[in-house]
């Protein structure tokens, strides 16, 4: 095994700038460009953190799981991403990756085979050390739990086993190539939790019974109302991304569920809350300044979109999904219903996704393109002005549990080439039972990942397979992205990959997610990882405690 370790304990951040040192460039991410939208943190540049007290952050929605590796939804994420520690860690600015649990790492030529050295001085909440046998014992609890684990499962796709090598050195080898792994391992999804925790049954994990290795552990979880998380005492083996070491700052950290948007905002406003990520975008002028700070920054990874199930009657017409890839116009959503930072989507990842390649004229607006599409398909205009086919509507369902205004904005569009669009707002939970089941026509969602696997996971048909179609020549194309080790090689499949999605009408980009902070000026350091997940760890509030 030819191999190039990554060397260690480089000095902390920031870290743009690191040579990459690891023999498969293809590894690493030198086209990623997330941190150029963000602006401050709130944090001044002179102000001194302080240890104690306790910061309260809104939710909209309780998905009734925080087990870091079954979580798919944003809100979930936020409370499971502070409990566990991952190998690595992802720079925010350059998409370096950085030790974090490993000390240093090998990389086989082919990227089949992942070799980690652990540092020796880490521990899961309860004391119990973190070693290779624990690393092995979470790989392979995740390829067990299955679809459950919706990501990390597709990281560990052709997860060949984990090898103890001794206490602190691991092997993870696979079938065959898979350059996205060592990204992946960066991701809360393959964070590790304790080997007793690892054998629970998924529903206690949901409950958040388990045992982490992040830098907050669960106090409480009560499903619908709050997840409280408390600082692990003796915390000492932060990432080389975050800004101090040792315990986190806050003693807690709490997370309110607060489903209706204006009373999220009136309780930032009255100081019921201290920060939130899920403010209407006609509210977050009235947090800029005036006691408050906003942070933006747009999510990489796959933007939300429109997902025909194929397996439907409508949904498999080639002529109705194209027709509504070119109906759609983006700009004016942006314009309407989005803040000013937001951008239409100009592909179907998000341009601060490493080896973005933009589809801009594949995703123009063009509702006369799109009506001769429909016609040249024999869908005629009715008396009503939607279109119908040998007796059949041109009506259908998109299933989604999101805000409104964006798809509602859609619909008008759509209806104006001749597609009756109808909203069916549901639950989380039931939007998940809805994908597992295939019981859809059209989903809407976006996936965050700063990688661009992120495609693989969502549309090859040896995957997620969103689209409930057959393979064809696309899904071989995502599938040899994966197993690409040269970084030039591996931006063509996506490219070609991401263009035949939309050509074909798998895809149907709508617009790119961001996500903006908005806080009380007692709240510091709040920030954002690689992938736009919210960072608690280097958090602070200025009425602390002291050291």
């Amino acid at each position: 095994m030819t191999t190039t370790p990554r060397t260690s304990r480089i000095p902390r951040r920031p870290a743009v700038g690191l040579a990459a040192t690891v023999s498969a460039a293809g590894l690493l991410l030198s086209a990623c460009s997330t941190g150029a939208d963000a602006p401050g943190t709130g944090a001044s540049a002179d102000a001194e953190p302080v240890a104690g007290g306790d910061l309260s952050f809104a939710i909209t929605v309780d998905s009734h799981c925080i087990d870091p590796q079954q979580v798919g939804n944003n809100d979930a994420i936020a409370a499971a991403r502070q409990t566990v520690a991952s190998l690595t860690a992802q720079d925010p600015e350059s998409g370096e990756i950085l030790p974090w649990l490993a000390e240093s790492w090998e990389v086989n030529d082919d990227a089949s085979s992942y070799t980690f050295h652990l540092r020796d001085d880490a521990a899961f909440a309860d004391g119990t050390p973190i070693d290779a046998a624990a690393v092995k014992t979470n790989f392979d609890a995740i390829v067990d739990l299955g679809a459950v684990a919706s990501l990390g499962s597709q990281y560990l796709v052709g997860y060949a086993g984990t090898t103890v090598v001794d206490e602190r050195t691991v092997t993870v080898d696979f079938d065959e190539p898979s350059a996205q792994f060592l990204q992946a391992t960066s991701t809360f999804s393959l964070g590790l939790l304790s080997p007793d925790s690892a054998a629970l049954s998924a529903e206690d994990r949901c409950a958040g019974k388990y045992v982490g290795s992040g830098p907050f552990a669960v106090k409480s979880y009560t499903q619908d109302q709050e997840i409280v998380l408390e600082k692990v005492t003796g915390y000492d083996w932060a990432s080389e991304a975050n800004d101090h070491t040792g315990e986190a700052y806050l003693d807690t950290v709490t997370f309110k569920v607060i489903p209706e948007a204006s009373v999220r905002t009136g309780s930032l406003q009255s100081g019921q809350i201290d920060a939130t990520a899920a403010l209407n975008a006609v509210d977050l002028p009235q947090f800029d300044g005036n006691g408050f700070w906003l942070q933006y920054r747009a999510n990489p990874g796959v933007v939300f979109n429109l997902f025909p199930n194929e397996s439907s009657p409508l949904a498999a017409d080639e002529a109705v999904r194209t027709a509504l890839v070119k109906g759609i116009d983006r700009q004016q959503i942006v314009d309407t219903v989005l803040t000013p930072q937001d951008q239409p989507a100009t592909g179907v990842l998000s341009h601060s996704t490493p080896l973005f390649e933009g589809a801009d004229d594949l995703l123009a607006y063009d509702p006369e393109g799109a009506k001769k599409i429909l016609d040249d398909a024999g869908w005629t205009e009715g008396a009503d002005g939607i279109r119908e086919k040998d007796g059949q509507k041109l009506t259908t369902t998109v299933t989604f549990w999101q805000v409104p205004e964006p798809l509602e904005l859609v619909q008008q569009q759509l209806r104006q080439i001749g597609v009756d669009l109808q909203l069916k707002h549901v639950t989380v939970a039931e939007s998940e039972a809805a994908k597992e089941s295939g019981d859809f026509d059209f989903d809407y969602y976006n996936l965050t990942r700063s990688d661009a696997d992120v495609l693989r996971t969502i549309f090859s048909a040896t995957a997620r397979n969103i689209n409930q179609r057959s393979p064809e020549e696309v899904d071989q194309l995502l599938d040899d992205s994966a197993a690409a080790t040269d970084p030039d090689e591996r931006e063509r499949l996506v490219t070609e990959a991401s263009q035949l999605l939309i050509e074909r009408g798998h895809a149907i980009p709508v617009y790119e997610l961001s996500t903006t902070i908005a806080a009380s000026d007692r709240v510091q350091g709040l920030t954002f990882e690689a992938s736009s997940r919210l960072d608690f760890y280097d958090a602070w509030v200025t009425d602390g405690a002291g050291e």
